[in-house]
């Protein structure tokens, strides 16, 4: 595959939960800002129209298939030649989707995140594209958060991608139960880390440089019981990780925690596909090793999400799609 260096930043973000119109906005300002800096391409986090979580609110950033975000996106590109990418709440053929969408000035590409991750559930549906696609600038593909450390992602795109566009909404354990505290603390820790390096070990076995947008600030929802139930208890928690660049080998060029609060970074990339680092596991579903707490933890919510969208999300997601209609 041909090479192109290419100046990227990626956009941290911090939003407002329920109010879509506002934080298209912000995020317009932002990007704005990073292509006026010299940016060709741009990254948006995971879910760039508002922060999600087991609440009425949250349902408010569902859209139309065609909406102001991506009416935004096709803006900017054309307005300053360049590519910016980011993912959003979207109503297609009577199912929501996790929809990553990357616009060139005369392109527009897309990509339905494949498993909701945890509480995800109960707003979205899985998709079945292989997230990859021929623009302008080479071939580039989409993982979106913990599509980031599962091998299945690595599959579809290793071999293939110059540029892998990712961004994130990865939040933690709950503050707001103290008595948990102890037992948990361990496990956050390990959480924490493994949202901040999953880039750069996604990056050594992909071959590929990468490009990731994260959210940052405090999130608030439910945790939800389990399936048939709208019994649960509030949660109260963090986005941790890091916006950051990382080059074909693992190596972070520029990083943004999420504890810095909003801000853009920005790198040169070498765009192209090389040999890995690191080779990928055999019979391995995630990357990193998954403390059983985690594992237990993402199916008991999986379960219980994808229980609460069948009972009411898909149907209240295309409610407010369609008031979203513009």
């Amino acid at each position: 595959m041909s090479t192109e260096n290419l100046k990227v930043a990626a956009v941290q973000l911090q939003s407002t939960m329920g109010d879509a119109g506002t934080n298209i906005a912000l995020a317009e300002r932002m990007a704005s800002e990073a292509f006026e800096h010299g940016a060709q391409v741009v990254g948006l986090p995971e879910f760039f129209t508002g922060a999600i979580a087991p609440c009425e609110e949250a349902f408010n950033i569902v859209l139309p298939k065609a909406n102001a975000a991506i009416d935004m996106l096709q803006r900017l590109a054309k307005k300053h030649g360049g590519h910016i990418g980011g993912s959003m709440l979207v109503a297609d053929g009577g199912e929501i989707y996790n929809r990553y969408i990357f616009a060139g000035p005369d392109e527009l590409h897309t990509h339905d995140k494949d498993l909701p991750t945890m509480w995800e559930n109960v707003f979205y549906t899985a998709g079945h594209d292989d997230g990859v696609w021929d623009t302008a600038i080479g071939t580039v593909g989409a993982a979106v958060c913990w599509e980031l450390i599962r091998h299945q992602t690595l599959e579809r795109m290793r071999g293939k991608v110059e540029l892998a566009m990712t961004g994130t909404h990865w939040w933690t354990l709950p503050e707001n139960w103290p008595a948990t505290e102890p037992v948990l603390k361990a496990i956050g820790q390990y959480n924490r880390y493994m949202s901040e390096q999953a880039p750069v070990e996604f990056a050594r076995r992909l071959g590929a440089p990468v490009l990731q947008a994260s959210h940052c600030g405090p999130v608030n929802g439910q945790f939800l019981f389990g399936p048939g139930s709208n019994l649960g208890v509030q949660y109260a928690t963090h986005f941790v990780g890091a916006t950051q660049v990382v080059d074909a080998a693992g190596k972070v060029l520029a990083c943004r925690n999420t504890s810095e609060g909003p801000g853009i970074v920005y790198a040169e990339v070498t765009a192209g596909s090389q040999a890995p680092v690191v080779e990928p596991e055999d019979r391995r579903f995630w990357i990193p090793e998954l403390p059983m707490f985690l594992k237990a933890y993402w199916h008991q919510q999986n379960w219980a999400g994808k229980s609460a969208y069948k009972r009411y999300g898909r149907q209240r997601g295309l409610m407010i799609a369609e008031r979203n209609h513009p």
